[in-house]
């Protein structure tokens, strides 16, 4: 079982590498938020995995903070992208 976890939590990390290189190539602003936010996403979902795998509950509350943030750091840059900033 505990094999199973890390396979899922390099699988998670390795398609967060991909969105963040997105991140840093993205073509506009839009496409980087959205590259930012799945990278959050799949860091969150690694460390829900590797809270079950250590058993330490600490991981979860970790994870819910991060999702939280990256909640509201996409509707303040959302709403920032619709003012008219940068693109």
């Amino acid at each position: 079982m505990k094999t199973d976890l890390i396979v899922f939590a390099v699988l998670f990390a390795a398609l967060a590498a991909v969105s963040l290189i997105r991140l840093v190539k993205g073509p506009t602003s839009a496409d980087r938020m959205v590259a930012a936010d799945a990278a959050d996403i799949l860091i969150c979902c690694a460390m829900v995995l590797f809270a079950l795998y250590s058993g330490r509950g600490i991981y979860l509350d970790i994870a819910i903070i991060g999702a939280l943030l990256g909640i509201v750091d996409t509707m303040l840059v959302g709403r920032f992208l619709e003012k008219g900033g940068k693109k």
